[in-house]
């Protein structure tokens, strides 16, 4: 059976919402096709709240749930406006995540969306795995493998850097904060991010900051291990902070860390070639970097894939939900077992 299935994603990073049109075959997933992309640009002041999150009243934070609901319902309905699809999968937007404390929220209210849009919506993919002991994260993998597995390695460059190898088992992990960290800089410097690494390049390499940001505590822990935005802020930043030091040069400094340690990870896994997506694949000074820290041989895939593969997968997350096939790895997430993530929000009429 055919699914048109749409995904949705908003990253760390909040450099918008991607929208992903995508078309599966239920008897062979390798044999998907990509119809329609685009991204969304959040509003300033949808933006603001978000990255406030965590600082607002429980009912603040309530309304911005319905409200980031009702964003999304109105982005579907006007890039849909000429397509018939099945169901939306919406990831929405991670604004808690306590994994340690078995405590995860995405924002974009499922019945909102459903609602306003006549679509069936999958959403909520991690509060079930987090209930059976899981991180709730990282998700793609189950996607990697139906849909990309001609590789065996897979880096996206996002909010943070995070990386799927498949070998005899599955391990996916966060390693480092990478796009956030350096977009938080870029800010400062009045630009929404640092095109091409122009402004790191133009920086020096603090090596007592190299040095201090390598000895955080998450770096050494083993898998499962996943990271968040309120890590940044609390453990990462405040480090960085310490240094009186031009912008530039936190900026190179941050740079040369994304690319150490992503290479670390890589070649810890004696990886061959990777594959990698995510807006950080874009950034000509972070991939000159890795390209020297890594033996693996970097593989970039056309531009539609780097920029919307996560939403492409949560397209077919959202299938092996509708499907009730498990889309969440326990190898890799830490959980009981393998599961099924997903709510279902269907508020079509179904009886008169």
């Amino acid at each position: 059976m055919i699914y048109n299935v749409l995904g949705l994603m908003s990253g760390t990073s909040l450099d918008g919402l991607d929208l992903a049109l995508c078309k599966f075959d239920s008897k062979d997933f390798k044999n998907f096709s990509v119809i329609k992309t685009i991204t969304a640009e959040f509003p300033e002041d949808l933006s603001s709240q978000v990255k406030n999150a965590l600082m607002l009243s429980a009912i603040e934070f309530v309304e911005l749930h319905k409200n980031f609901g009702e964003f999304i319902a109105a982005q579907i309905n006007k890039f849909l406006s000429t397509y018939k699809i099945d169901f939306v999968a919406s990831h929405g937007h991670t604004v808690v995540h306590f994994p340690f404390k078995n405590v995860n929220f995405q924002i974009g209210d499922g019945a909102t969306i459903s609602s306003l849009t006549g679509l069936p919506v999958v959403c909520d993919f991690r509060s079930n795995d987090i209930a059976l002991g899981g991180q709730g994260a990282p998700l793609v993998p189950a996607g990697e493998k139906y849909l990309f597995s001609d590789y065996d390695t897979f880096l996206n460059i996002g909010g943070f850097s995070n990386v799927s190898f498949w070998r005899e088992k599955i391990l996916a992990y966060d390693i480092t904060p990478t796009n956030y960290a350096l977009n938080y800089f870029a800010n400062l410097l009045n630009q929404k991010f640092d095109k091409n690494g122009n402004f790191g390049r133009k920086g020096d390499i603090n090596f007592e900051l190299l040095s201090k940001l390598s000895q955080l505590t998450y770096y050494k822990k083993t898998p499962p291990k996943s990271l968040a935005d309120h890590w940044f802020f609390s453990d990462f930043l405040p480090e960085v902070e310490k240094f009186k030091i031009p912008i530039h040069d936190k900026m190179r400094t941050i740079y040369e860390l994304s690319a150490v340690k992503i290479g670390e990870n890589l070649d810890q896994f004696n990886t061959k070639k990777v594959l990698v997506t995510g807006g950080g694949a874009h950034n000509l000074f972070l991939i000159e970097l890795l390209k020297k820290n890594t033996r693996a041989k970097i593989i970039i895939p056309s531009k539609q894939i780097v920029d919307y593969k996560e939403a492409i997968i949560f397209a077919f997350l959202g299938l092996l939900r509708w499907l009730k096939i498990p889309n969440c790895l326990s190898s890799v997430t830490g959980a009981k077992f393998d599961n099924i993530g997903g709510a279902i929000y269907q508020t079509k009429q179904l009886f008169k």
